[in-house]
């Protein structure tokens, strides 16, 4: 296998992986066996040892001998100290991002979060409002211009994802997780950075407060 196929290869499985943790088709302890995951992946075992190393440097998974990984769990601790790094990374964000000279698309993301929320109830589709979450993200990541910030934020945001899946989904914190949003876009269009960092203050409380008691109710999800 020349390096350039055995490099797809790699992220091919890591990426597969990577989904399969983050939607819990892998769940915390799942033991990743080199032969069977090569197999099943379809690539060889250098390209999936690769991959092994990159998730492992995500923290998604860890050894536990030589020869045998297995998917690292997340339990309430390590979600605390995950929205601590969070908090710092976002709101230190939101102050950059409100000093960008073009922050026009903030004004333009926070209408789409009005139109979302003008429909005065439930979110009817959550896929819908993550996927607009992730524009946000996106947009964020462009506005600051620091490598070294939203490298460390997308370490963080691959975390997430699976605390994400381990909380249930509420129909009343999406809801106020979307007027959360439009302020937080619409303080950094304005170019308001003490408002865009207390608002993203605000919103991060308000959601790990939602998702530990839900996890609270399902605490064999984070063993």
């Amino acid at each position: 296998m020349t390096d350039a196929p055995a490099r797809f290869a790699g992220v091919r499985a890591y990426e597969t992986l990577l989904g399969e943790i983050q939607d819990g088709t892998l769940r915390p302890g799942a033991v990743l066996g080199e032969v069977e995951q090569a197999a099943r992946l379809g690539v060889s075992r250098t390209p999936l040892r690769e991959a092994l190393r990159r998730l492992a440097a995500d923290g998604l998974v860890e050894q536990a001998s030589p020869r045998v990984t297995v998917v690292t769990g997340i339990d309430v601790d390590d979600i605390r100290a995950l929205f601590d790094v969070r908090r710092a990374l976002e709101e230190t964000a939101a102050r950059l991002a409100s000093r960008a000279p073009d922050r026009s698309i903030f004004a333009a993301l926070a209408a789409d979060f009005a139109a979302v929320d003008a429909g005065d109830g439930p979110v009817s589709d959550a896929d819908a409002y993550y996927a607009l979450i992730a524009r946000f993200d996106a947009e964020l990541d462009a506005a600051v211009g620091n490598d070294y910030l939203t490298s460390a934020l997308r370490t963080v945001r691959t975390h997430l994802v699976r605390v994400r899946r381990l909380a249930r989904d509420k129909p009343e914190r999406l809801a106020a997780s979307v007027s959360e949003h439009r302020l937080i876009a619409s303080a950094i269009a304005s170019g308001d950075a003490d408002l865009a960092a207390h608002a993203t203050h605000v919103h991060l409380h308000n959601a790990l407060t939602s998702i530990l008691d839900s996890l609270s109710d399902t605490p064999e999800e984070t063993t």
